[in-house]
């Protein structure tokens, strides 16, 4: 053994001389350091077809590479929950403020410069997520059988039996649940439970997504479909005015005009603060929110960018008052939507 060990002392010597120099030019730093130390790494419950863009933006106004997980928002919460003090995630960038008041505990305080980026209203209470752009909830219509005048003001009517085989719905998804949360918050349980039993006794058909269910109220599957406003304009925009569906704005200013807000924060274990805090930046920054406001139609929170042409007006719009905190209760609606056997 010692004969070979001497044998071997010149080899090993080569390679130490060897590392010393890639280590001191640069060289040979990925030999002992992680190759995604450098990146900033976001867990984003937003779709890669509606985010994939400004993240590309980002890239190429600041020179940071980015390294993107997607999911759910709800999927992504369970992550970082599960990953906990050990996730290597920066940023967390969700759909809806349920999905980020999952996991706010685990996310830093935000210095004032962001948080006065975004509306008051429009960001977390404790200061530690900002909402980056709005998206509403709205009843989706067929023109061809349907005028607004023919819709209830309030989303409860629905439950009327007149509805019966002509609502769709995606109870999966995210924006639906928190729709059900402002419910809870505005309606009370024993309400909201009402009305999910009703809409129920009505035959829905359940979509995955609020994609399909705008297309599918375009082909005359259905007549409305409860979904997010900005599905539509991406439809307009491909197929033209001739398009046979239409958003309502329900006018009781109850939960069927839910502003949802897409949020984003930096996780406490971030080791990459400076470059998240650079990222919350320019999602909040004019480049930015013009981006949301003319390529994914949704609602700009930053004062100088103006809504897109083809939106209904934050100010024609019949809101509920609801806070961001009021929305947090996302276990709470899981756990009516799977007593009333909407969802497993």
């Amino acid at each position: 053994m010692r004969q070979n060990t001497q044998a071997n002392q010149p080899f090993l010597v080569i390679i130490a001389l060897v590392l010393a120099i890639g280590l001191v030019s640069g060289t040979y730093v990925y030999l002992i350091q992680d190759s995604n130390d450098d990146k900033l790494i976001i867990y984003s419950g937003r779709s890669s077809e509606l985010v994939d863009d400004i993240i590309q933006e980002f890239e190429s106004t600041t020179g940071i590479e980015v390294e993107m997980k997607y999911g759910s928002t709800s999927e992504m919460a369970g992550m970082l929950l599960e990953e906990g003090e050990h996730s290597p995630a920066d940023v967390f960038y969700a759909q809806d403020p349920g999905g980020i008041g999952a996991v706010e505990h685990m996310l830093d305080t935000l210095p004032d410069d962001i948080l006065e980026m975004s509306p008051e209203n429009f960001r977390s209470p404790q200061g530690r997520w900002v909402g980056v752009s709005g998206r509403a909830r709205v009843v989706v219509y067929n023109t061809d059988v349907l005028t607004e005048d023919d819709l209830p003001d309030s989303i409860w009517d629905f439950t009327e039996s007149e509805w019966e085989g002509r609502i769709g719905w995606a109870p999966t998804n995210p924006s639906f649940q928190t729709m059900v949360t402002t419910m809870r918050s505005v309606w009370g349980e024993e309400k909201t439970e009402n009305w999910i039993n009703g809409i129920q006794e009505n035959n829905p058909t359940a979509y995955p997504r609020n994609t399909p269910t705008v297309k599918a109220v375009a082909e005359g599957e259905v007549d409305v479909g409860f979904v997010n406003h900005y599905y539509l304009f991406r439809f307009l925009a491909e197929e033209g005015e001739g398009f046979s569906a239409r958003n309502y704005h329900p006018k009781d200013g109850g939960p069927g005009a839910t502003m949802m807000i897409s949020g984003a924060g930096i996780l406490e274990t971030s080791e990459n603060r400076e470059k998240a805090q650079q990222f919350l930046k320019f999602l909040l920054s004019k480049q930015g929110q013009e981006y949301f406001a003319e390529n994914t139609f949704e609602y700009p929170v930053h004062q100088e960018v103006e809504t897109h042409l083809m939106l209904k007006p934050l100010d024609d719009i019949q809101f509920p008052n609801v806070s961001m905190e009021d929305m947090n209760d996302l276990e709470g609606t899981l756990a009516l939507l799977r007593r009333t056997g909407v969802i497993s």
